[in-house]
């Protein structure tokens, strides 16, 4: 698929995540594009933890927020509606705050999910699927 030769981008994040640590993913969503994912991952081993998998699917208009423990997904959370557009760009700020991760998509809060997983646990950004990328930031 043209375009989505950069990715699964993968960042390493050898301290883990702090409170405060903000991500930030920049990107296009391709016009045809069905689902991208961002996971948070606690080792950079194949089937390892995710402290959190985030899946916009824009073939069904929904975005996903779960955890990988163990092998097992978790209880799935969705947020309301899909920030996300074909043939769109969009920013994301992904922020670790107090009591779990807070999606921001371009200006508004867009979901608050709670740890499952200790965010000092991760030490692998992933962003890959139907997507443009265009920059993974973190601060």
């Amino acid at each position: 698929m043209a375009g989505s030769s950069n990715v699964p981008h993968k960042t390493s994040l050898p301290e883990g995540i702090r409170v405060g640590t903000v991500m930030r993913i920049r990107g296009v969503v391709p016009d045809k594009a069905g689902r991208f994912y961002v996971n948070l991952l606690c080792s950079e081993a194949p089937g390892s933890e995710a402290a959190l998998h985030f899946n916009p699917r824009l073939d069904e208009s929904a975005v996903v927020f779960n955890t990988l423990e163990q092998g097992t997904w978790g209880q799935e959370e969705r947020g309301s509606g899909i920030p996300f557009q074909h043939g769109h760009p969009f920013d994301m700020l992904l922020i670790a705050t107090e009591e779990g991760f807070k999606t921001v998509v371009g200006d508004s809060e867009y979901h608050h999910f709670r740890y499952r997983i200790p965010p000092a646990r991760v030490r692998l950004l992933e962003v890959g699927g139907d997507l443009q990328l265009d920059s993974v930031k973190i601060f």
